[in-house]
């Protein structure tokens, strides 16, 4: 049966949208791109196999202004857009439409979002290869593309932000060890995404000793809880035993441990 568009009319939520009248009876609503595209005016005549066209390309003007929004706020990879665009209604082949518009565009470049996440995340978070891969994946990026864009993270650079982090590590840590120091380094580098090659050679590189004043603050310090905390169970040569354990796994040198037992042992017997 042959339908005739006896009104169109403009929306008034959406100036941008029009509702088509078949037959005197409301059928579908179009966008203006659509309206121009297949020349709906007052009086056509459109066939059922026409009438489907228009509202699957209706479709996906619809899902295609969605991802435009989507996309105004942020960049986004192509993965990003497509599970949005599911996630709203629209169909596989309407959603693939879309992206293929988007690209074509220019509203849509992995490459570029790539290469984007990767500064962002050096500048931010001084995130290493690792953790960025980890970002790139959950994005949905190809992993051809994942090597090519970590491929222009170079070894000067990593370094570089690794030992940023390691002398902030350094610089919140001065109640600690040089060994326990060295392994909060450790621990902060390979959670950013550092390999142990450059965890390595940072170790290697930054100086961590300790003045004598130093280290008897520190064995003050820490030196003191270990010792209360096996003092309630513990007496005579276990007692010391156990301090001298947990302190040298601690990393602090045998001498200043042994001066520290020293100190206790003529404080428990004043």
């Amino acid at each position: 049966m042959l339908q005739v568009i006896t009104k169109i009319g403009r929306q008034k939520r959406n100036q941008e949208r029009y509702n088509i009248y078949l037959n005197e009876q409301y059928a579908f609503a179009v966008d203006e791109g659509t309206l121009i595209k297949f020349g709906l005016q007052k009086g056509k005549v459109l066939e059922q196999i026409e009438i489907d066209e228009i509202q699957y390309e209706d479709e996906i003007a619809k899902a295609f202004n969605k991802a435009l929004n989507f996309l105004s706020y942020q960049m986004r990879s192509e993965h990003e857009v497509k599970q949005k665009l599911l996630q709203a209604g629209h169909g596989e082949a309407v959603v693939q439409e879309s992206i293929h518009k988007l690209n074509r565009l220019g509203f849509l470049n992995d490459e570029s979002y790539s290469k984007a996440l990767l500064e962002t995340r050096k500048r931010t978070a001084k995130k290493g290869p690792a953790a960025i891969r980890q970002d790139l994946i959950k994005k949905g990026i190809a992993k051809d593309l994942q090597q090519e864009v970590l491929g222009t993270f170079g070894h000067d650079e990593q370094m570089k932000l690794a030992m940023e982090l390691a002398e902030k590590a350094i610089r919140s840590n001065t109640n600690k060890t040089p060994a326990q120091v060295k392994q909060k380094i450790q621990d902060v580098l390979l959670r950013k995404g550092y390999s142990y090659a450059i965890v390595s050679e940072i170790l290697g590189q930054v100086t961590l000793a300790r003045e004598e004043d130093e280290w008897s603050a520190l064995i003050e310090n820490q030196g003191d809880k270990i010792w209360r905390k096996y003092a309630n169970k513990l007496t005579g040569f276990d007692l010391h035993q156990k301090v001298k354990q947990a302190l040298y796994q601690k990393g602090f040198p045998k001498e200043v441990i042994a001066e520290f037992i020293e100190q206790k042992e003529q404080q428990q017997d004043e």
